[in-house]
């Protein structure tokens, strides 16, 4: 029961990331008061309903680990260009100025 709570939570925030901004694994579990849960995060948005933007979730470093989750090899680098976001070989090119951190925006 714990982990759907905690799974809620990573939803729960993944939906207020704006529309052409990312944040990280670690930057959600940072937010939700459990620093050393990054990995449960990603869980989570394995698991994640459609409605959720995981697309908008990337690692510490701008990299799209969390591609393989979505249907075809491309989708969550398209959903990212989409949004203006630029990306060269999987890795997000202008990082720290899309970066969303939710400790700051949500404070």
């Amino acid at each position: 029961m714990k982990d759907s709570n905690f799974f809620q939570q990573v939803y729960d925030v993944c939906q207020l990331i704006p529309e052409g901004k990312v944040t990280t694994y670690g930057a959600i579990a940072k937010y939700l008061s459990s620093p050393q849960s990054s990995k449960m995060v990603g869980w989570a948005l394995n698991k994640c309903p459609e409605n959720i933007p995981a697309h908008r979730v990337v690692n510490r470093v701008g990299m799209l680990t969390g591609k393989i989750h979505f249907s075809g090899i491309n989708l969550m680098h398209q959903l990212l260009e989409n949004e203006g976001i630029k990306l060269k070989e999987n890795q997000i090119q202008n990082f720290e100025s899309v970066f969303w951190n939710p400790l700051k925006e949500l404070a």
